[in-house]
């Protein structure tokens, strides 16, 4: 039968599923910049001109292999402006389409729509599973049956044994499966982070720019500098560079923060990764090369390749194994508004003010800033979690629902109750002044944790424990921090709580949906 194969915007692969079996002459490609899916929250602009861009070269590398392609853009005339819309437009408009045929998405709100095409369309819908990743969900579901908790450490080990990578046999090589200990070096004064190559950008792009600006201005971000590759080739050219010069020392550093340092030795890969112009085990691979040829130590690589193996693949088995109740879970009952500071950066925490700042710069933070500079405040401060999940769902490139959600929702925020974390990662100033240079150009003083001119990380930290002492108090990851709590008078306490109170009652929070 003559297919309509539908290639989604995060499924930018040449190998994908939903290609397999192409018959040429009769079977047409269908790939669709659609309105539903860039406004469905308001995503960054550059992430839709990323997104847009990377769509068309890849529509266009289809072309010149002879597949016919359908290609609808925003501005085309008739447009539908839903993906369900164009496929019922293609299959009323080509002649022979006898079905349809797509791999499996990365949200449980497609997904959930995609069930329905079937019925709604009156022809057989083949849904393919997403071979892509490492670990299947099937695989994944297998392994957490009967298991009381999932932790990622574990898991992690049964991929490194499934895909071979970094192993001594049955060992691990270096005899550790897990050299996190040796990744959280501060950066050295002086420090000068590797210089990244540029990407050049060709009319197409230039062209998906200009319709971001005119369609999505109003989004959160900025275009300025838009320096994301668009193209298999420059996506495998920025994995080379990552590899030769950031790997060497991203492991010592990986959890380093730096003022106007927005990318330090992280690899930048992750847009391209879940957008399928790269894939994991091919960057895996390189980077154990790497280790290999003796150009980046253990550390490095065995750091980087848990980032993908162990946490990515982690992160999407609990998505799709506990969606759609995960979603609603709110184990500390948090529900204060997001502040007006993340989407606007004016606050005077300067760690907070530079971390929204690289985001609305560049669409991208790394995994520390993320979890304890604007997650850790979200906890801390008991943010909604609808109100930050849909923060962390727009303003980044990399972000897709399955990969977002337990990220903010279990890791940052510990609404989940502990799916994904064992305990929440609260922390005080302390932990950012170790770990970065912000402290020292910020107004608040890291070391006070009361008065007018204390870091709010301090007295927010003693009032989250405190606030949430009956959830928490009987984790036994949390009990230092409890004796901790309990050695502070009653004044002090109270103290920590009122200003914790002053301090959030004050925040502006009137810019939801301004974005």
């Amino acid at each position: 039968m003559a297919a309509l194969r539908l290639i989604l915007g995060d499924q930018l692969s040449r190998g994908v599923s939903a290609l397999s079996g192409l018959d040429r002459d009769a079977d047409i490609i269908l790939m669709a910049e659609v309105m539903s899916e860039a406004s469905y929250v308001r995503h960054h602009q550059q992430k839709i001109a990323f997104l847009f861009s990377a769509m068309r070269h890849f529509a266009a590398d289809l072309e010149k292999e002879g597949i016919r392609v359908r290609y609808v853009r925003l501005d085309d005339s008739g447009n539908s402006g839903s993906l369900y819309g164009e496929v019922e437009r293609a299959l009323a408009e080509c002649d022979g389409l006898d079905e349809l045929i797509v791999t499996e998405c990365g949200e449980y709100r497609l997904a959930e729509e995609m069930a329905g095409w079937a019925d709604r369309l009156g022809r057989p819908v083949e849904i393919r599973e997403d071979d892509r990743f490492v670990c299947s969900l099937t695989e994944f579901e297998k392994w957490a049956s009967g298991r009381k908790t999932l932790r990622m450490e574990y898991f992690y080990r049964e991929m490194r044994k499934k895909t071979g990578l970094l192993m001594d046999g049955d060992d691990p090589e270096g005899g550790e499966w897990n050299y996190d200990t040796e990744n959280r070096k501060k950066l050295p004064k002086g420090y000068r982070p590797p210089t990244r190559k540029a990407v050049r950008h060709d009319d197409v792009t230039k062209e998906v720019l200009d319709l971001v600006a005119d369609r999505f201005g109003d989004h959160f971000g900025t275009l300025d500098g838009f320096s994301y590759g668009v193209t298999r080739d420059q996506a495998l050219r920025q994995m080379d560079d990552f590899i030769e010069v950031s790997l060497p020392k991203f492991g010592d550093y990986q959890d380093a923060m730096a003022t106007r340092e927005d990318f330090l030795n992280h690899s930048l890969l992750s847009a391209y990764l879940n957008a399928g112009l790269l894939l994991p085990m091919e960057i895996c691979e390189a980077a154990e090369e790497a280790y290999k040829e003796g150009h980046v130590p253990l550390n490095a690589a065995e750091g980087f390749i848990r980032q993908v193996i162990g946490w990515r693949e982690f992160i999407r088995g609990v998505y799709w194994l506990k969606m759609p109740a995960y979603k609603e879970t709110n184990a500390l009952k948090a529900d204060r508004p997001l502040p007006d500071f993340y989407w606007t950066g004016e606050t005077d925490m300067h760690c907070v003010a530079e971390v929204v700042r690289s985001t609305r710069d560049n669409a991208y933070a790394h995994h520390i800033q993320r979890l304890m500079v604007t997650g850790n405040f979200a906890l801390l401060a008991g943010i909604a979690p609808e109100a930050i999940n849909e923060w962390y769902l727009i303003v980044y490139a990399d972000a897709y629902e399955w990969v977002q959600l337990p990220n903010t929702h279990g890791m940052a925020i510990f609404a989940d109750g502990g799916v994904v974390g064992s305990k929440p990662y609260a922390a005080s100033g302390a932990y950012i002044n170790r770990m970065s240079d912000y402290c020292s150009s910020c107004r608040f003083k890291v070391t006070k944790k009361t008065g007018d001119d204390a870091c709010p990380f301090n007295y927010l930290y003693w009032d989250f424990l405190m606030r949430n002492e009956k959830s928490l108090r009987g984790n036994h990851r949390m009990g230092m921090m409890f004796k901790n709590l309990d050695r502070k008078s009653e004044e002090e306490s109270e103290e920590l709580k009122s200003q914790a109170k002053a301090f959030l009652d004050g925040l502006p929070s009137g810019t939801k949906g301004l974005y």
